[in-house]
């Protein structure tokens, strides 16, 4: 959603503006205070409510990063499985 805000307001200005608009977005002042606002309103969407959905964000969010932390090490697998079929080996 922030991001349709960011494009909209920029789709209208010419690009010698753009990186004086998008310059203070990078300060990190500005990144802290987006995470701490971000980090208010999930509290107070999911953990004020007692909502069972920080568990499951948790469950599903280890789920997917320890697959991607195990991909490398399962690509290098198949790679190595794939080269005797290549050369003709069993």
């Amino acid at each position: 959603m922030a991001m349709r805000k960011v494009y909209s307001e920029i789709k209208g200005m010419k690009v010698k503006e753009v990186p004086n608009y998008v310059k203070p977005m990078l300060s990190m002042g500005y990144v802290k205070k987006a995470f701490q606002k971000g980090l208010d309103n999930y509290n107070s969407k999911y953990i004020q409510t007692d909502s069972i959905q920080p568990l499951y964000h948790v469950c599903f969010g280890g789920m997917a990063f320890s697959y991607l932390v195990a991909l490398p090490n399962e690509r290098r697998h198949l790679e190595h499985q794939q080269h005797p079929k290549e050369h003709g080996h069993h």
